[in-house]
């Protein structure tokens, strides 16, 4: 084990975020931090310690798309979208997921992201039947990885090295990091993919999200006009960037929010408006980091309650017992 040299928000910085109710009496809780900011930045509430260093996991990829198109890959459509997904492994997923390695001119071989299933359980149950078993095409970042490669196939870059954090796409991509979050990392780790994930602060990711949501698709800039294009993908493909009936699809698709889950309990969420919320769920979970996200944008005004209220039920929040619901998981009242 390695020795620890920084980390996130204790719990005594933490808030309570979410709790889990059970036939009437509060089962667990979840602590956290988060930070709801407006479309010009400015802070509209922050929970617990937003300016604390997290690593944000898969909400990451946005900016990790937007390095990749920078670097001169056209990517439109779908295949934008799975460039900054955390896909469900469906023959559709895959299938865009191959294509742009087609277009690098590369096979499922490159790709150095871990073999998985796929999270979709009818895809899984179909591999199952087949006798096939888990592979690096299904795991949820095949899609980021393609587009890596694809961007070093178009440059001439190293491909065995990609994921090398001084690998030149790997520094592109670092550099849009701190160009939308206005942070510099206070660490950098390696995300459960293989690639470089850094450290920064809630706060940081609040406003870069923020900034990617409100690019123009025909900005003058490059780097902007490309976080524009991305933005419209994922709001016209929802199903690309998760999968239908899941939770981030549900949000996009329902709402036109742009939603992106991160492991370890990360959420980001911009709405229409530009108003941007970043959360971290200090346990790591991810049950109620989508529930607390929006309520958080409710209470700001950037969503309609009644609108969000129609969407809960399809959130699996519901807590079982004896296969019948005897609870929920909801929003704190401390909230």
């Amino acid at each position: 084990m390695s020795d620890i040299t920084a980390e996130t928000f204790p719990a005594s910085s933490a808030r309570e975020l979410a709790v889990v109710v059970r036939n009437g009496f509060v089962e667990s809780r979840h602590l956290g931090s988060a930070i709801v900011i407006d479309q010009h930045a400015d802070v509209i509430r922050e929970i617990g310690d937003p300016q604390a260093p997290v690593i944000p996991r898969s909400t990451l990829k946005p900016f990790q798309a937007i390095a990749v198109m920078n670097a001169g890959v056209g990517l439109r459509g779908a295949a934008a979208v799975l460039a900054t997904a955390s896909h469900a492994g469906t023959q559709r997923h895959v299938s865009v997921v191959r294509s742009i390695l087609a277009q690098a001119g590369l096979t499922e071989d490159a790709l150095q992201c871990p073999a998985d299933w796929p999270a979709d359980r009818a895809a899984r149950d179909e591999l199952v039947r087949d006798g096939s078993g888990p592979s690096p095409v299904y795991m949820n970042c095949s899609g980021k990885h393609a587009a890596m490669l694809l961007a070093c196939a178009t440059n001439g870059w190293p491909i065995d090295t990609y994921l090398d954090v001084d690998h030149p796409l790997q520094r592109a991509i670092l550099d849009v990091i701190e160009r939308f979050t206005g942070e510099k990392p206070q660490a950098t780790a390696v995300d459960g993919c293989g690639a470089p994930v850094h450290a920064i602060s809630l706060a940081g990711l609040a406003r870069g999200i923020g900034r990617v949501r409100t690019s123009s698709p025909t900005s003058p800039f490059a780097l902007y006009r490309n976080a524009g294009i991305l933005t419209q993908a994922v709001l016209a493909d929802g199903w690309a960037l998760d999968g239908v009936g899941r939770d981030n699809t549900l949000v996009i698709d329902r709402l036109g929010v742009l939603a992106k889950l991160g492991a370890e309990g990360v959420m980001v969420m911009a709405a229409p408006d530009g108003t941007t919320v970043a959360a971290k769920i200090l346990d790591g979970s991810l049950r109620a980091a989508t529930v607390v996200a929006l309520r958080l944008l409710t209470d700001a005004g950037a969503l309609s309650q009644n609108d969000v209220d129609d969407l809960l039920p399809q959130l699996h929040l519901e807590v079982l017992g004896g296969g019948q619901p005897v609870g929920m998981i909801q929003v704190s009242p401390s909230l």
